[in-house]
């Protein structure tokens, strides 16, 4: 296969003529080409005057591959190995079906790979199926009725159900490829296979995690929805069980192989593992708040003339700046044309996060605003402090919007000021709650707040707009990562043998991609231990 890359098309030109421009690259008669792939797909918008597509593309020939590459003589040009997944042999013995804790995507693809493996493995998932966990989430959103075990951070899919399907990552792993294909088979849009910047959009993940459900039941394996793990059956350093509770039932499951695949926001989980003596350590996360600007002032900045070209559609941005303090500010999770959403799991907590349907097409843009946080600022060096520390921004947080489940908001140009906001201008906040117009300052620690006012006005030198003074800041964002990391050694198998941390909650990932892909490299630590 033959790899040509920086391929350009103008927003008008169509995709048809790549295959032109391909036999021209490699100099030889367009019906030598038997096949043509789109493999990345990117918008260049670095000079306004010229924004288009660039792409990366895939040919095979019915020519001497080899010799026509060396004839070209063309930097852009490779021959490179078509991408096939491999799983190892497996080499377990054990009688004994492996058990995932959570299905959120590094739960999914952990149970598929053993599933496809044939161990038949069992799932507990603490929160419930996506449609029911739909209605609760909505019932919180317009009522205010908070459900602690099903929410949007709990239930089928993950916390990443809730939220834009970004399916970016900035990991390097031999997995990535394999996540997306599954993803696409599972109903998710082609375009996630070739662009630049993939994502799949809210709407649509619902029907990937069914899809993704049903083939593991397909071969084999079991989901078990709204039943929380309550504890490890431990006996000399080994795993032995799990005792779990379904609806007020405690239930053993005889097991000595379990997958933790619990999210961020398990605290409980993350203390009863803590108290049966499995290692943890304190962990580095952020803190913010989300800005919302017109989608429209995004797409100008971006795009300038373009901007309302029909095949570019909503733009995005992606900003980082050293601001007051060692790591600085960046934003996360960018929803362009999408809402702000209340993301809280505890009762008497305040917290937001940000999502987008596949079409993109809200009023307004939204990304975290982040700050990182070092273990230096946890109120202790208990390796549960960096949870003590985001669970009292998120009451306070509760408590100065009201104690209702609004959110504290602030325009940006008062934050500036450090004057509390009094009324809205132009943007309209979409927090489905409501807000609370006040001092962000009362909520968000003092170095996260001066860190980003510092932020705000070195980002606008970088997108113009961004310190729009009736832009919305929407606080607080805390559940970007985990704030504690479980210590697993070279087998990914912590302080009780048998059992594997892995992905965001037990701090080995940041996102639906880094935990999916971390979640196929515990099911192979799984399927290649010889007990």
């Amino acid at each position: 296969m033959i790899r040509i890359n920086e391929i350009k098309l103008s927003l008008d030109e169509e995709e048809t003529l790549l295959r032109a421009k391909a036999s021209k690259i490699l100099r030889i008669n367009e019906k030598y080409i038997t096949s043509l792939t789109v493999f990345k797909k990117s918008v260049d918008a670095r000079h306004k005057d010229d924004v288009h597509f660039t792409y990366s593309v895939d040919v095979a020939i019915a020519l001497d591959e080899q010799q026509i590459v060396a004839k070209c003589k063309n930097g852009k040009v490779s021959i490179v190995t078509p991408y096939c997944y491999e799983m190892p042999a497996c080499a377990r013995r054990s009688q004994f079906r492996p058990v995932v804790v959570g299905f959120g995507p590094a739960g999914m693809l952990a149970g598929l790979i053993l599933a496809e493996a044939g161990l038949r493995p069992i799932i507990l998932e603490r929160g419930k199926r996506i449609n029911e966990r739909q209605r609760d989430v909505s019932a919180f959103w317009t009522k205010a009725e908070l459900n602690e075990e099903s929410n949007v951070q709990f239930g089928e899919g993950g916390a990443g159900t809730f939220s834009d399907g970004k399916l970016t990552t900035g990991i390097k792993s031999p997995f990535i490829r394999k996540v997306l294909e599954e993803l696409y088979e599972a109903g998710a849009p082609e375009e996630i296979l070739y662009a630049a910047k993939p994502h799949i959009g809210t709407d649509r993940l619902a029907v990937v995690v069914k899809n993704i459900r049903t083939k593991i039941e397909k071969l084999g394996g079991e989901v078990l929805t709204e039943c929380r793990l309550d504890r490890l059956i431990e006996a000399n350093g080994f795993v032995h069980g799990v005792t779990y509770t379904h609806r007020g039932e405690r239930i053993d499951l005889e097991t000595d192989s379990v997958i933790l695949a619990i999210g961020h926001s398990a605290r409980d989980t993350v203390e009863m593992l803590y108290q049966m003596g499995v290692e943890m350590i304190q962990k580095p996360f952020s803190v913010g708040a989300r800005i919302e600007h017109p989608q429209r002032l995004i797409n100008k900045t971006q795009y300038g003339k373009f901007a309302n070209h029909p095949k570019l559609g909503a733009a995005d941005y992606k900003l980082a700046c050293h601001g007051l303090h060692e790591r600085g500010a960046y934003t996360f999770c960018m929803c362009p044309g999408g809402t702000v959403v209340a993301a809280a799991s505890e009762k008497d907590t305040v917290i937001v996060n940000g999502m987008s349907s596949l079409a993109r097409d809200g009023e307004n843009a939204n990304a975290a605003l982040l700050v990182g946080i070092e273990p230096k600022d946890f109120p202790s060096e208990h390796p549960l402090a960096g949870i003590d520390y985001q669970r009292a921004i998120e009451h306070q947080a509760f408590v100065l919007a009201g104690g209702d489940y609004r959110a504290p908001a602030q325009l940006v140009g008062d934050f500036l000021k450090g004057e509390a906001s009094r009324q809205l201008g132009d943007v309209q906040p979409t927090y489905p709650l409501g807000v609370t117009l006040t001092s962000l300052d009362e909520c968000l620690p003092e170095k996260v707040a001066a860190t980003m006012k510092s932020a705000i006005v070195q980002m606008d030198g970088k997108l113009a707009g961004f310190n729009l003074y009736d832009a919305v800041l929407t606080a607080p964002e805390t559940r970007s990562s985990s704030a504690v990391r479980m210590v697993r050694d070279e087998f990914l198998q912590c302080s009780i043998r048998g059992v594997y941390p892995c992905g965001e909650g037990a701090g080995y990932a940041g996102g639906i991609i880094s935990a999916a892909c971390d979640g196929i490299k515990c099911a192979h630590a799984v399927l290649t231990d010889e007990h």
